[in-house]
């Protein structure tokens, strides 16, 4: 989202990203983002808790009055748990490898894949359609080798 939030202000729109992936965050400098200390997937809080979503967007939506200079990042002050022994647990790929008999995905709080270096597809008719669509310049691939 933080490319995206650059192109789009490139454009003249105002962007705020919301993120719980902090480095990534940094590592990619939106103009403004505000990081939430959740697991991913939580950027705008605990399911089940409206007014929970509705203070962390309005907390969020008050980066445009806050950011005081480019890839400014807010921190809001909600906490996941009492402690952080929560991500001891998480953001930990794991595959079916790694699970015991009859335990299943849901068991794992992550069951995600590593991260790979190349563009992973869901099948050769996707992988075809991105080759195709990035034949000549795209702004939001530019300068990216693959």
């Amino acid at each position: 989202m933080g490319l995206i939030a650059r192109q789009l202000e490139i454009s003249g729109i105002p962007t705020v990203t919301m993120t719980s992936a902090l480095d990534i965050t940094e590592a990619v400098g939106p103009p403004r983002s505000v990081f939430l200390d959740y697991p991913l997937g939580h950027t705008s809080g605990r399911p089940h808790r409206p007014e929970l979503g509705l203070e962390i967007v309005a907390n969020a939506l008050a980066a445009f009055a806050d950011a005081d200079h480019p890839g400014w990042i807010g921190r809001q002050p909600f906490r996941w748990a009492e402690d952080d022994s929560w991500k001891d647990s998480v953001m930990r790929p794991t595959g079916a490898a790694d699970r015991s008999p009859g335990e299943t995905s849901v068991d794992k709080l992550d069951d995600r894949a590593p991260r790979r270096t190349t563009p992973q597809y869901q099948s050769p008719a996707d992988a075809e359609a991105a080759a195709v669509s990035h034949k000549g310049e795209c702004l939001v691939c530019e300068g990216v080798d693959y």
